[in-house]
């Protein structure tokens, strides 16, 4: 059985669509200027601590940097929310991939340091990649938010083990020096949890449907909890650009492969375009190896810089 969304099926991209995707160019650009900011703001307090959470919250809230990140990242969201309901959902994600490309001269200008060229580089790769994976997808009819309860179930637990594993994996001590990248890993499988589980709560909201929407909630809002947490521990573990790219590549990497395995995107036809998909997965996996800046530590340059505002 699958539950529907109930968005009629049109030949061609219909104005939804076309309106969901550019409130995902929106959502994009505000995304990653709200991760560079809630960078500068997280590296002017103490270390977030699990077992202290109010504390955390208040200090963090307390920097003007991050609390301004946060409003502009829950705007940004709520534009997200609003392209997934319109949209399908893996189409979304590469729109959101490609603002990635902003993200070097993002935290150039707010951060005030210069981002290598094999940062760049992988970015760009990374981007192009991913834009690849899905403009090799046949036509796009409808918002595709129909799934399967038990495929959705299990998609998700699979995503959330990855982001524990790569929470988990950085107390190892060989891999200490990428703590910062692999939190961020972490907090895009998160996000991708949390992402998946509200397409699904605008497909039955759309359907009439939403008294079974509990669980999807519980799960969205589990998922957007844990994604912050790791993602916050991330960027004071580690370097901007680095943990901030690798959080969206995981996040859409899960949304996307969500998006055929759950919702039934649909997937390319034909010799080229599995060529184009196969090389867009090449051009995500050596632009990842590209991003992380290969510095150890949390960047506590920059916080000797920053006055906590």
């Amino acid at each position: 059985m699958r539950l529907s969304s109930g968005v009629a099926i049109s030949d061609g991209m219909n104005p939804p669509i076309v309106i969901g995707l550019l409130l995902a160019c929106a959502c994009a650009v505000g995304t990653n200027v709200a991760a560079v900011l809630k960078h500068r703001g997280a590296n002017a307090v103490p270390t977030v601590r699990a077992r202290h959470p109010l504390r955390s919250v208040r200090e963090l809230l307390g920097s003007r940097w991050f609390a301004g990140g946060m409003a502009i990242g829950m705007f940004a969201g709520a534009l997200h929310i609003v392209a997934l309901a319109l949209a399908p959902l893996s189409t979304v994600q590469v729109v959101l991939a490609a603002g990635v490309v902003l993200l070097a001269g993002i935290a150039q200008r707010v951060l005030g340091h210069r981002v290598p060229r094999r940062q760049r580089v992988g970015l760009i790769a990374v981007a192009a990649g991913l834009t690849m994976l899905v403009l090799a997808f046949p036509r796009l009819h409808g918002a595709h938010g129909s799934f399967g309860p038990s495929t959705l179930t299990a998609f998700e637990a699979a995503v959330a083990l990855a982001g524990c594993a790569f929470a988990a994996v950085p107390r190892l001590r060989l891999l200490l020096a990428h703590r910062g990248v692999l939190l961020g890993a972490a907090a895009g499988a998160f996000f991708g949890v949390s992402d998946i589980a509200v397409k699904a709560l605008t497909g039955l909201v759309g359907s009439g449907a939403a008294a079974t929407a509990g669980p999807l909630l519980a799960m969205a809002i589990a998922g957007g909890a844990a994604a912050q947490f790791a993602a916050v521990r991330g960027l004071q573990e580690g370097d901007a650009v680095a943990v901030i790219a690798i959080t969206g590549v995981a996040a859409n990497v899960a949304n996307i492969v969500g998006g055929i395995v759950v919702f039934g995107d649909p997937i390319a036809h034909g010799p080229l375009a599995w060529l184009a998909q196969s090389i867009g997965f090449v051009l995500v996996v050596l632009g990842s190896a590209f991003v992380p800046a290969g510095r150890s530590g949390p960047s506590r340059e920059l916080r000797s810089t920053l006055s906590p505002a």
